[in-house]
């Protein structure tokens, strides 16, 4: 069982930075690749970045490229997502979610899953 804890979550403005964090809870996080999903009110999940399980591969949503940055430090067992220039449509609950080994974009696939923090955006 792995249990994933969010935390950095708040209100910016628009064009402002916040950095997401997720400590995960096993001792084998280093075997379990991250994600960082997202859902607006009234709006289905939807995927933002992942990083694989040693740190070598990213990938990131189109709306996000270029301005969210996914890095993990395995030695504390935490996830971060930088997210720089903000957008009013960034307004969602942001959550991390583990997958053994896979990197995958489909939320379906992810085997454990944090409380989510909110991200506020104001314009």
């Amino acid at each position: 069982q792995v249990q994933l804890v969010e935390s950095g979550g708040g209100l910016a403005q628009a064009g402002g930075s916040l950095r997401l964090s997720c400590v995960a809870s096993t001792v084998s996080f280093s075997s379990y690749s991250m994600g960082w999903f997202r859902q607006a009110p009234g709006k289905e999940r939807e995927f933002v970045a992942v990083i694989s399980y040693r740190g070598g591969s990213t990938d990131y949503a189109d709306s996000v490229n270029g301005r969210f940055t996914i890095v993990r430090d395995n030695a504390k067992k935490t996830v971060y997502l930088q997210m720089n220039n903000l957008k009013p449509e960034d307004t969602a609950n942001y959550y991390c979610a583990a997958i053994r080994f896979r990197v995958r974009v489909s939320a379906a696939e992810y085997d454990y899953w944090g409380q989510g923090t909110q991200v506020t955006v104001s314009s």
